[in-house]
């Protein structure tokens, strides 16, 4: 494994957060937190928004809500 370098580490947290990335990959952006506090941080607000955003969409939006997107949709693709 290496270094992969801040750079790296931080235009593949996305899918390092979503295990979308090459076991390697994932290896090497490992290995860079676990020696660099800013990205390690970088790690952890991701994470931390990832949980709000899931605890988040667990709830059904309101029938209101629905109803009136679905019919904008709708509207939309008629034009």
């Amino acid at each position: 494994m290496t270094d992969c370098g801040c750079e790296k580490a931080k235009q593949e947290l996305e899918e390092y957060l979503h295990n979308e990335i090459s076991s390697g990959d994932a290896a090497d952006i490992r290995e860079h937190m676990e020696n660099c506090a800013d990205c390690a941080g970088e790690h952890r607000v991701g994470l931390v928004l990832t949980e709000v955003v899931r605890r988040a969409c667990k709830d059904a939006a309101p029938e209101e809500l629905r109803t009136q997107v679905l019919d904008r949709l709708r509207a939309l693709q008629t034009h």
